[in-house]
């Protein structure tokens, strides 16, 4: 069982910036990769970026590029988000997963997530 905890939510104005944290533990027996995802009511989850098990390799979502950073300490079971120039688009529940699959292109899909955390609340009010 592996338990993954997020953190770093909160409201922010438009433009503003905050952090995420999200950290897995347990029986964290393989390398695997670290996505963020974001879903906002009545909508669908959709993957915002993700990160292999080095932290070298990341994948972004065309709305995360250039205002999102993904990184992860080589081998580390902890991965931040830092993200910049909030809109209110990007109003959501952030949720982290973590995945042994490490081809990036495969890191969109939900489905290929083991475990998930329950996510944290991003609010950018206008």
């Amino acid at each position: 069982q592996v338990d993954v905890v997020e953190s770093g939510g909160g409201l922010v104005q438009t433009g503003g910036s905050l952090r995420l944290s999200c950290t897995a533990s347990g029986r964290t027996l393989s390398p695997f990769a670290m996505g963020w995802f974001r879903q906002a009511p009545g909508k669908e989850r959709n993957f915002v970026a993700g990160i292999d098990w080095s932290g070298t390799i990341t994948h972004y979502d065309d709305s995360a590029k250039g205002r999102f950073t993904i990184s992860r300490h080589s081998a580390s079971n902890t991965v931040t988000l830092q993200m910049n120039s909030l809109k209110p688009e990007d109003t959501a529940v952030y949720y982290c997963g973590t995945t042994r699959v490490q081809e990036r292109t495969a890191w969109p899909t939900g489905a290929k997530y083991d475990y998930w955390g329950q996510g944290t609340q991003v609010t950018v009010s206008s």
